[in-house]
């Protein structure tokens, strides 16, 4: 049976293997109270542990952007998934912060396929106007993720255990693998697609002169040499530590701001991971929507993404507030406006290079956001554990969030620069 609207088909595939990638990597941000107290872990042991888990990260990136180029998207999404969640189950077997920096390593290496595999995807499956709303829906699988592992870890703990966490979140994968290896080929071979979604997708795409999509190989280091790609690098290296902070240390800070008891369902930080959703879908939808009324796409993105920037200036006045809900609502606002922050940096890299070589981009620049997110650690551990030492964490919370809220209108003036004037890369400036 044909179908008339597969694409969005494909991106709910996208949108499940982002949400299942997200709630394997928040486990351990939730159990960190837990470890903390089987195995005496400092912020400095944890910081190692998340260190660990974003180098394998940033070099996974760096491997998985060509590998996902070179086999295609089915067999190099597929290949990941299987990485990362064979190494979310086997956290369970570990018990020292050697063993579980070990797991953290495999972890990050398997889960850095998602995003450059992804955003293929979505460059292969749809027309620059919808691919940064694309982009949105499956990026709102790190918001949902992030939800689910809130609801879902509390109870596996307090009805079996923290191992068992590990287990039945790390099999969530194979799941997801079954509909994927059924349901998914890209559109030129994908018999369930309709003749006039082909047209619609093919639709500025490049073509030789028979018709037949573009072969080209990449010449990986010659990236380096394009200011698009230091554009989409440098977005990812300074923001992408942000929301690692978010999503592995804001359960922290309210247990010890505010005394939340993560052995529970916690509300306030459920509402404050659900508002990324409406950041995702939202942020897509802005610059999409931009596009339609006739601005042209860059211009789009560079729009959107100074309105995010001066948004998340926010954040600063966190060190100000006394009340839960009252932080609840600054962070719900920040950590909705990084992604919409995010999709629309992740879509300029479809934007401005042809589809044969984006996720080798989307790889290089992850990698830099990996590389940026092993520094930020050790920063946020020290200050932590400088400041608790004299019984007032607080201030050492306060001095990083005022740093993140400022961060994003810096980056953006320096993508501003790196892209004025700049065209789109086109497949004979790379051969």
């Amino acid at each position: 049976m044909k179908i008339h609207n597969y694409r969005w088909i494909v991106v709910a595939l996208l949108f499940f293997a982002t949400t299942i990638n997200y709630i394997d990597r928040q486990i351990i941000g939730l159990l960190k109270p837990t470890l903390e107290t089987e195995f005496n872990w400092t912020e400095t042991d944890f910081a190692h542990i998340v260190m660990a888990f974003t180098a394998a990260y940033a070099l996974g990136l760096l491997l998985f952007g060509s590998f996902i180029d070179w086999v295609g998207t089915k067999i190099g999404y597929a290949v990941s998934v299987v990485i990362w969640s064979v190494a979310g189950m086997l956290h369970a077997l570990a018990k020292s912060v050697f063993g579980f920096s070990l797991a953290r390593i495999g972890l990050g290496i398997g889960e850095a396929g998602n995003f450059p595999a992804a955003m293929k995807t979505v460059s292969e499956w749809f027309p620059k106007e919808e691919r940064a709303l694309a982009t949105g829906i499956f990026n709102a699988g790190t918001s949902v993720g992030v939800v689910l592992a809130l609801v879902l870890c509390p109870y596996i703990l307090s009805t079996y255990g923290w191992r068992e966490v590990f287990w039945i979140t790390g099999a969530l994968g194979f799941i997801w693998l079954a509909f994927w290896i059924v349901l998914y080929e890209i559109p030129s071979r994908q018999k369930r697609l309709s003749e006039e979604e082909l047209l619609l997708i093919n639709r500025g795409q490049e073509f030789d002169d028979n018709g037949k999509e573009k072969e080209i190989k990449v010449k990986w280091i010659k990236l380096f040499s394009f200011p698009q790609t230091w554009a989409v690098v440098i977005g990812k290296f300074m923001i992408d530590p942000i929301y690692w902070f978010f999503l592995f240390w804001l359960p922290s800070y309210f247990t010890s701001r505010f005394h939340i008891d993560l052995t529970k369902p916690s509300v306030p930080l459920m509402i404050i991971y659900a508002a990324t959703t409406i950041g995702c879908v939202g942020g897509g939808y802005l610059s999409s929507w931009f596009i339609k009324r006739g601005m042209a796409t860059l211009k789009a993105r560079q729009k959107a993404l100074l309105i995010f920037a001066v948004i998340e200036l926010c954040v600063i006045t966190l060190q100000f507030v006394t009340n839960v809900w009252i932080a609840v609502a600054i962070l719900s606002l920040a950590v909705a406006v990084h992604q919409g922050w995010a999709t629309n940096v992740f879509t300029l890299a479809s934007d401005m290079f042809p589809k044969q070589i984006v996720s080798s981009v989307v790889g290089i620049a992850g990698m830099s956001g990996a590389i940026g997110g092993i520094l930020f650690p050790m920063l946020v551990g020290f200050l932590l554990d400088y400041y608790k030492t004299f019984g007032n964490i607080a201030v050492g919370y306060n001095i990083i969030f005022t740093f993140c809220g400022c961060t994003y209108l810096i980056v953006w003036l320096i993508i501003m620069f790196l892209i004025k004037r700049s065209k789109n890369v086109k497949i004979e400036t790379i051969i």
